[in-house]
């Protein structure tokens, strides 16, 4: 009997991979470098497919083979499978696929191992132990607003499903704390405040305020442009320079920003640019040595294959820019923080610029050529957050939406409705705002994510509780019960189940988080199936479908903890 690798237990596709790839060194030993082709199945043939039988007849036919086309080659497939519990039956269908139908008293033994041993069991496995995930990054002076909750909950959700599969994720804050915003901001307290022992946050007043007349004094004083650019060009001690006030202003803001960051449930280690800044001067040097760097109009600037601007790294005035402070923050996150994969999570504005960071990485020697290699660095681009008219979401007053008025309104729209529906009579004040929220912001996370789907879906989560309405201890039933997938929704049930390892799988490694959304939807479909079809109290199947309920229930809670949405279990 075959074993499949302790590495897979919770991943049904390896599992058969590891079973399809001992075959095919049987069916081919001449060809050393076939990987199994291993997919759910869509079609009724089965819940599985092999697909090389095509590709594999492309590569032998023509030499000393005895096979006849990819039937045959399909039928030689299946025929050197090892023996295996979790395959009930293999057929070969069209042009070679091998469909592959598993066991149902496999499928409900390790749904009921997992009730036992903990879904951390169905964890998927990376060889990575280290990740940086770059997200939500806001600018100091500023209010976070409706773009900044793509990047937060997008960062968020792919640092718990790495998380969760053991890797040790550094939550990167890449906060706008330098640059030319900042020197405006620098001399606008200059003027504003000879005395900086003057400055408090009640002298500074509304900090949007003060940011947005500095903004305005930038834009119409060249003088003051010229002085502001001046006041970031980093000089020895620049950081004795920077007057005292600047960090109350940070300090304001990170409190704004932290508020923002506990309702949605999200934490990160801020890391802003100036933290790289003692960094940039060795890394453009060592840049230099090799060669990369090269004077181009009075600034310095590395050139890319393919792309028709250089990415400037010392400007002619001779200061910093993000190009600097990026590639300083990718050596840091290489040698001093010891990341394999580092992520960054922003708009699709940066796509190019973050290109064209990691090849200047790749020339260096810091990263290996091929995408595929570890470290890497991954950008993952998001798209603007658009109103019903298709333009950017604004306020009436052509605003950019600030972040804490979409969830405010959010929260102040679900409780509306759970008033409606009579519940502030049935519950405590508090358990109508803890609901509301974990509505209101669970859902403003989940259209967001799932990203790909439109229609709306309705679901009671407390139809997964069970268990209470029975009267059952379920630890007890996990030790004495034993469950049964007889009936075909809950065969049904039971594979998606089965399916989540692999699921969390493809959305990490792709980096998708609406994969994950997509599986939950469906999740909650084919527990209503069941649910419509299958009674579970009083029947004669109750302890099985007990712990069907409770396994979906884990499933589930897993799900939403990986999206970062608060489940509700009372409605």
């Amino acid at each position: 009997m075959a074993n499949t690798s302790e590495e897979n237990s919770g991943n049904l596709k390896k599992q058969l991979a590891k079973l399809f790839e001992a075959s095919l060194r049987e069916t081919v030993p001449s060809e050393h470098d076939v990987e199994p082709l291993v997919a759910a199945c869509t079609a009724k043939f089965g819940d599985y497919q092999c697909n090389n039988a095509m590709s594999l007849w492309s590569k032998i036919k023509g030499k000393n083979t005895d096979f006849k086309g990819p039937p045959a080659v399909g039928q030689a497939i299946m025929k050197n499978l090892p023996p295996s519990e979790m395959i009930e039956s293999c057929s070969v269908a069209g042009p070679g696929f091998v469909n592959v139908v598993l066991s149902k008293t496999w499928l409900a033994e390790k749904i009921q191992n997992m009730l036992v041993d903990g879904i951390d069991t169905w964890a998927p496995k990376f060889s990575i132990k280290r990740a940086v995930v770059d997200f939500s990054s806001p600018n100091i002076a500023k209010e976070m607003h409706v773009g900044h909750l793509r990047s937060t909950i997008i960062g968020d959700t792919l640092a718990r499903m790495l998380e969760f599969s053991k890797v040790d994720v550094l939550r990167r804050n890449h906060v706008g704390d330098w640059g030319t915003q900042f020197g405006m901001l620098i001399e606008f307290l200059f003027e504003k405040f000879p005395n900086f022992e003057d400055v408090n946050e009640r002298a500074i007043g509304d900090l949007q305020a003060f940011y947005k007349a500095s903004k305005q004094r930038f834009d119409t004083d060249s003088a003051f442009k010229e002085r502001a650019q001046k006041a970031v060009v980093l000089p020895p001690g620049w950081r004795t320079q920077v007057p005292p006030s600047m960090a109350q202003i940070c300090d304001i803001s990170r409190k704004e920003f932290d508020k923002v960051y506990q309702r949605l449930g999200v934490h990160l280690e801020e890391k802003g640019e100036s933290f790289y800044n003692p960094f940039i001067p060795g890394v453009i040097e060592g840049l230099s040595n090799k060669g990369l760097v090269q004077e181009s109009e009075g600034a310095r600037v590395i050139f890319i294959e393919g792309i028709n601007i250089p990415l400037i790294v010392v400007k002619s005035d001779g200061g910093y820019n993000y190009a600097s402070t990026d590639l300083a923050a990718l050596w840091y996150r290489l040698n001093e923080d010891k990341a394999e994969w580092i992520i960054y999570v922003t708009d699709v504005g940066q796509q190019q610029h973050f290109d064209m960071v990691f090849k200047a990485a790749k020339r260096a020697g810091w990263l290996p050529a091929g995408d595929s290699m570890f470290p890497k660095t991954s950008h993952v681009g998001f798209g603007l957050v658009l109103g019903d008219d298709g333009k950017r979401f604004r306020t009436r007053a052509t605003e950019v939406v600030r972040l804490v008025d979409l969830l405010d309104e959010a929260k102040t729209r679900s409780k509306a409705a759970l008033v409606e529906r009579g519940k502030a009579e049935e519950w405590t004040e508090e358990e109508l705002e803890q609901t509301a929220e974990a509505i209101g912001y669970g859902a403003i996370k989940y259209a967001d994510l799932k990203n790909n789907r439109l229609t709306n879906y309705t679901f009671n989560y407390d139809r997964c509780l069970m268990i209470r309405k029975s009267g059952k201890d379920i630890e007890e039933l996990k030790k004495i019960g034993v469950l049964v997938l007889a009936h075909p929704d809950e065969r049904a049930l039971g594979l998606h189940l089965l399916q989540f390892a692999e699921t969390v799988e493809e959305a990490c490694t792709n980096l998708l988080p609406n994969v994950l959304c997509e599986y939950l939807y469906n999740l909650s479909e084919y527990f209503t199936k069941f649910y419509s079809n299958c009674q579970v109290v009083g029947s004669a199947e109750e302890t099985s479908r007990l712990l069907l309920c409770e396994a979906t229930a884990v499933v589930m809670r897993k799900c939403f903890f990986l999206l970062g949405i608060v489940p509700v279990y009372k409605i």
